[in-house]
């Protein structure tokens, strides 16, 4: 069996930063699917940030880039509740500063099932 079959993303609140529609669309439908209470997706750190202030996360999934704006300042945040979160982006990681140099980064285009099995880890 899988992680995910075990149900290990069942119940747990995911939070999905995406600015790119249908890529936050197809990711938050598959969270959904193998359980996951999914919080956003928010396509920029005001949403994201207003999404974790009224509702606790397990997990998130940020996109380096939310059209122009750098997600680090929310990654910040999310450090220090002790939230585990993992990378996305078409960037190399020069593009990542070197505080976050040991998060996993998830190039795009995702591998959304490979991703998901991942977070069922975390």
């Amino acid at each position: 069996m899988s992680d995910t079959e075990n149900g290990k993303l069942a119940g747990r609140r995911i939070l999905v930063v995406e600015d790119e529609f249908y890529l936050a669309e197809d990711l938050c439908r598959a969270l959904s699917e193998e359980g996951a209470d999914v919080a956003g997706p928010a396509s920029n750190i005001r949403k994201a940030k207003a999404l974790i202030a009224e509702q606790h996360v397990d997990l998130a999934v940020l996109d380096v880039n939310l059209k122009g704006e750098l997600v680090f300042p929310l990654a910040d945040e999310l450090r220090l509740q002790k939230v585990p979160f993992v990378f996305t982006t078409g960037y190399d990681d020069i593009m990542i500063p070197v505080e976050y140099q040991t998060i996993e980064r998830w190039e795009k285009p995702l591998a959304t099932s490979k991703l998901i099995k991942r977070l069922a880890q975390l």
